[in-house]
């Protein structure tokens, strides 16, 4: 592959597959695992790993036609093997294809195989992944989760990807959370000026090795936020010059293609009777930044701030966590002008913040997108928001320093966040801790649930 030139790259993702037994180079990713539910993920390639020189635009990672399919079963009962049908990947939907499986037992570990053959019936690589379906709503259940943002390809800081995720995986997390900037469209090495650019970001980032074998082991929830849509602080209809023939609308479009995804990119899950978590969409249906503030300026907009209020009330869980690509308290740089916590956004910013001290005290929000980690407390309703920071040191930056009535805690640091919930004797317990990028804690906070719950 050519080294430096995006034309050059694009000729390689071009390539007609030389042979009829395709591989899987990215794996698997099972995500949007409920009680009964999954979906999982797969794409067939050329080569059973990236194939070309790597340098700053990284290797490609063909594509092959071809037909997948999935068998699961609870592990431990084998002869309750199910099969999904054959599906056929071609090129128009960049050789994925995602299953959703069905009629699932909660609290449930399952085994899969992601089976594979060619367009001439001659069968391929297989690959393995499990999972935990969540615990029933009544039942108290231990939950951990893994919170992170900021992944950038060119700040990669392991020989086989990023560190963060083997430290992760060593927690044993129920699930992982990834709260976009997951790709960076809009960064040189080379800029994603068009469709085929934009899936080559994906296909270097999930098929580094460290990521690969987090996926086949921990089930995930996605959400995208600017960089994986379109561009920097993008909203729908916006252009750029320098992003070629790439547009905010087909970023929508593969960023549904790359990840488990079902019918909404705003949803909410439960895990056992303590915990439920919302996972909103920032970018969709938001206004123009420059846009005058005022009551019918949005990020979320009208129809899923009516969801998140409607659900939110309507649950019954112990603890409430609400998870968003961008800040909602803060604070964040005088200079940003795309989030709740920004004054430009101020006026739906103050309602929601207002909304949810008023009517689910209980709430606390986790965001992504800022590069440093936080703890803090909206100094006016009492909200609290801890940020997971970025995945890498190297992307770490950007901020000041701990800003007093506002920040319980600040390190400008790589690394992630968990969230632990359980109950001690008897009681049920949030837990929120912030690691480095070797899974260190630096931060622990702890929230009391009502006994009770």
């Amino acid at each position: 592959m050519c080294r430096a030139s995006a034309l050059c790259l694009l000729a390689a993702l071009a390539i007609t597959p030389a042979w009829s037994a395709p591989r899987q180079a990215m794996g698997t990713k099972v995500g949007e695992v409920t009680a009964d539910s999954a979906i999982v993920w797969c794409r067939l390639t050329q080569s059973p790993r990236p194939s070309g020189e790597t340098d700053v635009q990284g290797p490609a990672v063909l594509g092959h036609e071809g037909a997948v399919r999935v068998e699961y079963y609870p592990v431990g009962d084998p002869l309750a093997t199910r099969t999904t049908p054959w599906a056929r990947v071609a090129a128009d939907g960049d050789y994925v294809h995602q299953f959703r499986l069905t009629g699932l037992a909660p609290a449930t570990l399952y085994r899969v195989v992601v089976d594979s053959r060619g367009p001439d019936g001659v069968r391929g690589e297989a690959v393995t992944a499990s999972f935990r379906t969540a615990p029933p709503p009544t039942e108290p259940a231990r939950v951990v989760f893994t919170v992170v943002t900021g992944q950038q390809f060119q700040h990669q800081d392991s020989p086989d990807g990023f560190r963060a995720y083997g430290s992760m995986r060593a927690l044993g997390p129920s699930f992982f959370v990834h709260t976009g900037d997951i790709v960076y469209y809009d960064k040189p090495g080379p800029m994603a000026t068009s469709v085929d650019l934009a899936r080559h970001h994906w296909h270097r980032t999930y098929s580094l090795p460290s990521l690969v074998r987090f996926h086949r082991r921990i089930p995930s929830y996605f959400i995208k936020d600017d960089h994986d849509t379109y561009a920097d602080d993008c909203w729908p209809g916006m252009t750029r010059e320098d992003m070629g023939e790439m547009s905010f609308e087909a970023g929508l479009e593969i960023f549904r293609e790359q990840v488990p995804m079902g019918d909404s990119t705003y949803r909410t899950v439960r895990w056992g009777k303590d915990l439920q978590v919302w996972l909103v969409e920032g970018r969709d249906f938001r206004s123009p930044n420059p846009a005058p503030d005022g009551p019918d300026k949005t990020i979320w907009g009208g129809a899923q701030l009516h969801w998140l209020k409607k659900t939110m009330a309507q649950s019954d869980a112990t603890f409430k966590v609400l998870i968003s690509p961008t800040p909602i308290v803060g604070p964040d740089r005088e200079s940003k002008r795309d989030n709740h916590s920004n004054p430009n956004f101020s006026h739906e910013g103050d309602h929601i913040r207002h909304w949810l001290r008023a009517n689910v005290p209980e709430a606390v929000v986790v965001c992504g997108d800022r590069h440093w980690q936080y703890a803090s407390v909206h100094p006016e309703t009492g909200l609290r928001e801890f940020s997971c920071g970025p995945i890498s040191d190297v992307h770490a930056g950007g901020f000041g320093g701990f800003v007093e009535g506002w920040h319980r805690y600040f390190n400008l640091t790589g690394g992630f966040l968990s969230v632990t919930v359980e109950r001690v004797a008897g009681r049920p317990v949030m837990t929120f801790r912030h690691h480095d990028v070797m899974g260190r804690p630096l931060n622990t906070a702890v929230v009391q649930g009502d006994l009770g719950s």
